[in-house]
């Protein structure tokens, strides 16, 4: 082996450069995404390094706060608020939150959590406080609205935005629940109530519309039924009196062609007395007591005879009284 003589400026200068290495690999930094480094040059705020490789100086430069810039989340312990009425409820509320401002979230305030959280702790204090205990448990829209309002203003200061603010329990004392368990449920009764009410009266109203209806539809079918009635019966009077004039006319028409038949013959007047003969026997054998002949058959030879055989003959059967004769005077 080979004794090699080092010189110990040569190793003083390798541990120079060694420890330059070391303290130049130990103030390098790199920032990840959706982060900020709050740097102090000698105690005082001087850059704010955001994404990417950065080197501070050292020991004059120091890294004061290392700021996340996601949205956060701060869920607060349930608040014992009191409200309007005198109530004591407890509420849980959740806020989402997110630095805007490295410095100002840095150096404008101690601890910005507990700040944050005194903060809501109190403005809900206030706007509890206004309310009473059915528009606190009504009202979640409009507290969210007025505490986001509120911490947002507050909080810009502290280089944080407030985006929003959620209500998520309130819970009231158990008397206060029994006593509200117990309205909801005669509320609920009393809707009950009410519809089984205005079902029965829209039920009765829907029978008693449809009785009326049937009615009105009973009495239209009696009147029509009635109306074809009359309406047929009309129709058959008509026709029984065209009948008859039509009878009635025949009759007539048969009558007068018989006249005219006659009258055609040219019939002597032994004929003609014939004719008559045979009339008054027949008008003799109704109900006439009185007969009128005219004069210018009083001649005939044999009339007499004639109206005494037609008078016995209705004796012989069973009239009552004989047909009086009467000679008519011209």
């Amino acid at each position: 082996m080979f004794d090699v003589a080092i010189d110990p400026s040569t190793i003083a200068l390798i541990v120079v450069i060694i420890i330059a290495i070391i303290i130049v690999l130990s103030n390098v930094r790199i920032v990840p995404q959706a982060h900020a480094f709050v740097i102090e040059r000698l105690g005082a705020y001087t850059v704010t390094w955001q994404v990417g490789l950065h080197v501070k100086i050292p020991v004059i430069d120091r890294i004061a706060n290392k700021v996340s810039l996601k949205e956060n989340v701060l869920d607060f312990p349930p608040q014992p608020v009191i409200t309007k009425d005198n109530v004591t409820i407890e509420i849980d509320t959740v806020i989402y939150y997110q630095v805007t401002d490295p410095k100002l979230f840095t150096y404008g305030v101690e601890y910005p959590m507990a700040a944050i959280e005194n903060l809501t702790a109190t403005t809900l204090r206030n706007i509890i406080g206004d309310l009473e205990l059915d528009e606190s448990l009504t009202s979640r829209e409009h507290i969210n609205a007025r505490m986001r309002d509120v911490l947002d203003e507050a909080t810009d200061a502290w280089g944080v935005k407030i985006n929003r603010v959620e209500v998520k329990n309130i819970t009231p004392p158990r008397d206060i629940q029994t006593a509200m368990e117990k309205q909801m449920r005669a509320e609920r009764e009393r809707r009950e109530a009410i519809l089984r009410a205005e079902g029965e009266k829209k039920s009765a109203v829907l029978i008693a519309e449809g009785g009326k209806q049937a009615r009105i539809l009973e009495a239209e079918g009696t009147k029509q039924a009635k109306i074809l009635e009359a309406e047929a019966t009309k129709e058959q009077q008509v026709l029984e009196a065209k009948g008859q004039a039509d009878a009635i006319r025949l009759v007539q028409q048969a009558t007068a062609d018989g006249i005219r038949m006659i009258v055609e013959s040219d019939p002597t007047d032994p004929v003609l007395a014939l004719k008559s003969l045979e009339a008054f026997a027949k008008v003799a054998n109704g109900r006439a007591t009185k007969i009128i002949i005219p004069s210018n058959i009083q001649g005939l030879a044999g009339l007499a005879t004639s109206v005494t055989e037609l008078i016995r003959t209705d004796e012989g059967a069973g009239t009552s009284a004989a047909p009086k004769v009467k000679k008519a005077v011209k």
